[in-house]
């Protein structure tokens, strides 16, 4: 999380909306050499207080849960590498503009019996999205192929206790200077999801 807390103005319901959305993010839990780092798909409740996702059995986080841990997942949003040539002023300096939220909770294995419903649910929230194609679901799989899947993986949940959101978009630079950025940002910016970082830029320091 960038430190200066003028890119702190997006409040928890908006932090919220946003992680729940992107619904994929790099899980992170502490161990003894290095962090054990995870890229997962995830369900966020529309509170922000439970988040549920499930990893392969032979994950090493996995193993570290013999006890619930203190765990953090990050929820990258659009970004681009901004120059200091686009605002249009003097002295500026090159940086990056991006979108991130952060969700910190304790984590914890789920009972195994407690897997089929998560697929349901994570499966039937993604297929949602790609309406009006009929939606894929786990019925459709052969069971014995489907209870092997299963025994390969495990749900989680974490009780989120902290929600913090890094929107860089440049709130510390005049609306014009920002603006005059965020239309390069169109053009020439790269990063990921450049046209969203841009429009989200022109509308910093409003409402979303």
């Amino acid at each position: 999380m960038h430190p200066n807390p003028v890119f702190h103005d997006a409040d928890a319901a908006r932090n919220i909306a946003f992680a729940r959305e992107r619904g994929f993010g790099t899980l992170a839990v502490n161990a003894a050499d290095a962090p054990l780092l995870s890229h997962v798909p995830f369900l966020l409740n529309a509170e922000g207080t439970v988040v549920e996702l499930h990893l392969l059995r032979s994950n090493p986080i996995v193993r570290a849960l013999r006890a619930p841990v203190q765990a953090k997942i990050a929820v990258q949003g659009p970004d681009s590498y901004i120059s200091p040539d686009w605002y249009g002023v003097t002295d500026q300096v090159p940086t990056w503009n991006y979108v991130a939220v952060h969700l910190t909770g304790t984590l914890e294995l789920r009972p195994q019996e407690e897997l089929r419903d998560l697929l349901d649910r994570q499966s039937a929230a993604y297929e949602d999205r790609l309406l009006p194609k009929a939606p894929w679901k786990t019925a459709k799989m052969t069971p014995e192929v489907m209870d092997r899947m299963m025994r390969m993986i495990v749900p989680c949940r974490m009780a989120v206790s902290g929600v913090d959101g890094t929107w860089k978009l440049g709130q510390n630079k005049p609306d014009a200077v920002r603006r005059a950025a965020a239309e390069q940002v169109t053009g020439y910016g790269f990063g990921s999801e450049t046209d969203i970082l841009a429009a989200l830029m022109q509308g910093a320091g409003k409402e979303a």
